[in-house]
């Protein structure tokens, strides 16, 4: 059996491998046991409050982030046919939490839960669709990276202008959660309000993944064999924005999982966008629920943000990916 045919099956028992460590491990690590028996309902109240209300929904929240972001970055690395793009680079996560953290700032969260997700994903979708209108005007990887940086700064500019002018420490600690990114204290309510958002925006990238096989001929010969080129851009536009801006509201900013994921699952897929979609949305979850079973039983006197080590780990294989890629071009 190739490697190939088992990427995907073995992606999902290590999932399962370690979201079930997730619920294992903790401040007070809890038997295996009193585990499955909290998941199946025969432990006690406390033991099923632990696995259930806390360590359970963090896991989860942390692999539905993982994979959303997974998933976006493989589709804009297909859209732009350019293996440095993914939501963080580019500007689309900044954007999303700018947008989050300006609700915060304002109070407007408090009025309706939804308020936060819709603006997150608002956010994502005003950048993701500038970056595709960019990609649509010039061919220069040079220059979608600069559009990113520029975006990040400006949304970066902006997310500190306003914890300056926080009118409350309780604000600021909000806004800081979301520039850092974590999914600590996340309940299964909070999945429910970002998961239709997430699903939305998998679902679309998903079901209109087999445009951006066609686009590798490049923009004429997909054309010429019948891909509507704009219904492609808006499709993979709105279903990065989408997924892009529910893991922004669930967990606030995480950058680099979106390209480490997809540049390690393209040699299986023979370098196929399409076929990379489903394992590097699995793959990206799994790295983020490891990362974040790493915040929780590092011994630190406050907990690191998932997004503080999910950075760390990613940007120096940023760094790799991009000097790997100019060596081989030149």
């Amino acid at each position: 059996m190739t490697a190939a045919r088992i990427l995907i099956p073995g992606l999902v028992v290590a999932t399962l491998a370690a979201l079930f460590a997730a619920c294992l491990l903790g401040s007070t690590p809890m038997p295996a046991g009193r585990v499955l028996a909290a998941l199946f309902g025969g432990a006690d109240a406390a033991d099923r409050l632990v696995v259930w209300q806390i360590r359970l929904p963090r896991a989860l929240a942390a692999w539905l982030v993982g994979a959303a972001l997974g998933v976006s970055g493989a589709a804009l690395q297909g859209l732009l046919r350019n293996p440095l793009a993914e939501p963080g680079v580019l500007g689309v996560s900044a954007s999303a939490s700018l947008a989050a953290t300006f609700t915060l700032y304002y109070g407007l969260a408090a009025l309706s839960p939804w308020l936060l997700p819709i603006a997150a994903i608002l956010g994502a979708l005003a950048a993701t669709a500038l970056i595709a209108l960019a990609a649509i005007r010039t061919r220069s990887v040079v220059t979608l990276i600069l559009i990113g940086v520029g975006l990040s700064s400006f949304a970066g500019a902006a997310m500190s202008l306003l914890m300056n002018l926080a009118p409350n420490p309780f604000t600021l600690s909000d806004m800081i959660n979301w520039m850092l990114g974590s999914v600590a204290n996340r309940s299964f309510e909070d999945i429910g309000l970002a998961a239709p958002f997430l699903i939305a925006g998998a679902a679309i990238l998903l079901f209109f993944r087999r445009g951006l096989s066609a686009l590798t001929l490049g923009e004429e010969a997909a054309s010429g064999i019948g891909l509507d080129l704009r219904r492609q851009r808006i499709l993979t536009v709105l279903g990065a924005g989408l997924a892009t801006g529910g893991a922004v509201a669930l967990a606030g900013a995480i950058g680099f999982v979106g390209i480490v994921a997809p540049h390690i699952i393209r040699p299986f897929v023979k370098h196929d966008p399409a076929r990379s979609l489903i394992p590097s949305a699995l793959l990206a979850g799994l790295i983020l629920v490891l990362a974040d079973i790493g915040v929780r039983i590092l011994p630190t006197t406050n907990e690191l943000k998932l997004g503080v080590v999910a950075a760390l780990i990613g940007a120096p294989a940023f760094v790799w990916i991009a000097m790997r890629r100019r060596t081989l071009n030149g």
